[in-house]
């Protein structure tokens, strides 16, 4: 990852990324419920950001909270993840963006597993899965 990957513009995003990806990592859009094609996804490896493949959440951390999107219970740390307030659409919640882009993931709850009471619910798109058993071979 070099330190320009964050520096980039609009253009430059437009030209890496699929157009759902710019809507969404660039734009802080969200991605339909139940659409994204992790939701399901119960392999075991790391979740990188889209935009810069900084690694963000480790599989040991998703589980299904029913909410549509990919839910993790903890970050791989505390740096890889921006907090923002967000008042948005009539809401108070906090956005998660990418520590390293600040690519825009999704957003945290205090509705999370009792191991950590926290749910990051995050855009399938803002996500690449890089499947460990892939990289022993």
């Amino acid at each position: 990852m070099n330190d320009n990957d964050h520096k980039k513009s609009d253009q430059e995003w437009r030209n890496i990324l699929s157009e759902e990806a710019f809507r969404v990592c660039r734009q802080q859009g969200t991605e339909a419920p139940y659409s994204g094609t992790l939701l399901h996804n119960k392999d075991t490896g790391d979740y990188l950001c889209t935009c810069c493949q900084a690694l963000l959440f480790k599989s040991e951390n998703k589980y299904d909270s029913g909410c549509g999107w990919p839910s993790f219970d903890a970050p791989v740390s505390h740096d890889a993840l921006r907090y923002l307030e967000d008042n948005s659409q009539g809401m108070q919640r906090v956005e998660i963006r990418c520590g390293f882009c600040d690519s825009h993931l999704g957003h945290v709850f205090p509705d999370g597993p009792k191991s950590t009471g926290v749910r990051y619910c995050v855009n399938s798109v803002s996500l690449i899965f890089n499947n460990s058993d892939l990289q022993k071979t």
